[in-house]
């Protein structure tokens, strides 16, 4: 029932010291409990007025309310720890689906990946709730126990001394058969979570090829066989609870059936006898509460198992991957001398190849043009160099350094991103330019917004840069919130490589070339990669790669395509005019 792996938490030595704590003042209170009950009921008994037993009975009702607060606060403890381990597994194990990606997915299953997210996290925070104050209890509070036991009544402590390692190793063998159980019964699950989803997805491919009542069939199978694991796994985990019941009970019963014969032949009298006939079903409850949680345990630690393998495969790959990082972050810097080179780059979008087999390389601070008509891929491909998506297949170099999920950061800190349609946050006009900068100086956001010409629309605001923009407050034109994010990068003059993915797409052919005037220079010394269908910044562009299906069909200066009847010419007649 007890994984290793818990003493690995953090925290977990300061909240197993002070669940020993509580649990040892709380077998004070019980033996306070019991003290007064025993002393108020002999002392009745041997004919004691009521009022001389005040006493005794406050004591009671202070120790019965005192093991009230010491396990409320005890809980309160542990479900404020449970939740907050459960919370860093959820956010470790989110940090590995996303560094790992599909590898990970692909290894574990995308059904189990996703049941270990929702229901697996919830059964670790359930184990860790359940465990930690059980275990503990189970130890401290019968050695607390047995020490005014054996003061009241040597033959008593021997018997339950005796009784409780038999029980204990009866727990260990018992853990280790209903472990393997419920650890059967875990593959099983985990592979009918991996079947049903796998199926869901391809319902309608199964339909189209009539396979969907065979593929039924087989959930079915895969779904009986968990359920013949999960009985025998509660199979076990009920009689074994049954059994350790049963044990409590029939030690309880021997204790009470010995001090019986010893009071009808008076080697005891009554107080230390009714003291110890009420410690002994407290010396035992622990093997019962531990009994009645068992299979809740069992579910949370084959969870708590899973989830930590996988976070444990993903430090040592992120840690194998830190000394080439190191080496290679350098290389990643973007100078005049740098080079980008695509090799053989594919990417999958719901099993349509939306960039097919793309190579191609540039050096240094150069414009390159991507062109082609809707769904040819720009957009995949522009992700796919800012290292917005992974690919299916093929590298992307930078000074011969490849750009992995490891090192895609430190990429990404020298990108400039202006996408169709940019986000304007619910905040002041100087918050939206300066929100990549947020050290910028209300100068340097005022000299931006300058730039890129959004000085009208700061004079037409109430306030100003302060003025509150974006969702519920003044709403911007498209071209506003364009320059808005052109500012952005005005703004922050540190980044070197520009990505534009159709930034004019939605704009009217005036305001286009008005913001095209502000672009430009912006454009000087960077690598730009600009992806539209916009053929008159293709004078501007220092290399053009023109995109159809998803492969690259052609590539050149403007000059080069032009003179060719190429594919180039075909999409400039099918937009109706030149490059111009």
């Amino acid at each position: 029932m007890l994984d290793k792996a818990l003493f690995e938490l953090p925290g977990i030595k300061r909240i197993l010291i002070a669940l020993a704590v509580f649990a040892a003042f709380e077998a004070l209170v019980i033996l306070g409990l019991a003290w007064g009950l025993s002393s108020a009921v002999t002392n009745l008994w041997l004919g004691h007025p009521t009022t001389e037993q005040l006493l005794w009975i406050v004591l009671f009702f202070l120790s019965f309310v005192g093991i009230q607060i010491v396990r409320y606060a005890k809980d309160k403890m542990l479900d404020t720890y449970a939740f907050e381990r459960a919370d860093e597994l959820r956010q470790d194990l989110m940090h590995s689906i996303f560094s790992r990606g599909s590898s990970l997915v692909q290894e574990q299953g995308s059904g189990t990946t996703t049941t270990l997210l929702l229901e697996g996290i919830e059964q670790v925070e359930i184990y860790l709730r359940l465990v930690l104050s059980k275990m503990v209890r189970l130890f401290v509070i019968p050695f607390f126990l047995l020490i005014p036991i054996f003061i009241l009544d040597w033959v008593s402590g021997i018997i339950m001394l005796l009784i409780f390692p038999f029980v204990i190793l009866y727990m260990v063998i018992l853990g280790r058969f209903a472990g393997e159980k419920a650890t059967k019964q875990h593959k099983e699950f985990k592979r009918l979570a991996n079947h049903f989803v796998d199926t869901l997805r391809g319902i309608d491919t199964l339909k189209f090829f009539g396979l969907s009542k065979k593929q039924g069939d087989s959930i079915y199978a895969v779904s009986e066989r968990y359920r013949g694991a999960t009985i025998k796994t509660l199979r076990v985990a009920i009689l074994s609870s049954s059994v350790l019941d049963l044990f409590a009970t029939l030690s309880v019963a021997a204790v009470a059936i010995m001090l019986g014969l010893r009071l009808l032949d008076e080697s005891i009298i009554l107080f230390p006898a009714l003291t110890v006939l009420i410690l002994a079903p407290e010396y035992f409850k622990t093997i019962r509460e531990f009994a009645a949680d068992f299979h809740a345990s069992l579910d949370g630690k084959n969870s708590l198992a899973s989830i930590q393998k996988i976070l444990l495969k993903t430090e040592e790959s992120e840690d194998a991957s830190v000394d080439a990082l190191l080496n290679d972050s350098r290389h990643l810097l973007w100078s005049e001398s740098s080079e980008l080179a695509v090799n053989d780059l594919s990417y999958l979008y719901d099993e349509f190849e939306a960039v097919s087999k793309v190579s191609f390389a540039v050096l240094g601070p150069v414009k390159v043009g991507i062109i082609g008509a809707s769904g040819a891929g720009k957009s995949s491909l522009i992700h796919l160099l800012g290292g917005f998506s992974l690919a299916s297949e093929g590298s992307i170099c930078i000074n011969n350094t490849e750009l992995t999920g490891a090192n895609r950061e430190e990429w990404q800190q020298q990108l400039a991103y202006l996408p169709q349609n940019p986000y304007i946050f619910h905040a002041t006009l100087s918050e939206n330019i300066s929100f990549y900068h947020p050290g910028a100086t209300e100068e340097e956001v005022l000299q931006a917004a300058q730039v890129v010409g959004l000085q009208d629309l700061i004079d037409e605001l109430p306030e100003g840069l302060n003025t509150k923009i974006g969702e519920g407050a003044r709403p911007l034109s498209g071209g506003q919130a364009q320059r808005v994010a052109l500012a952005r990068i005005c703004l922050d003059k540190k980044r070197s490589v520009l990505l534009f993915d159709e930034p004019t797409a939605h704009l009217d052919i005036e305001t286009e070339l008005e913001l095209k005037q502000k672009m430009l220079p912006l454009m000087q010394d960077k690598l730009v990669l600009f992806a539209t269908h916009r053929l008159h910044w293709m004078h501007d562009m220092d290399l053009i790669i023109v995109l159809d299906e998803g492969r690259i069909v052609e590539s050149g200066t403007l000059e080069e395509l032009q003179k060719s009847s190429s594919t180039f010419a075909s999409f400039v007649s099918k937009l109706g005019g030149g490059a111009a």
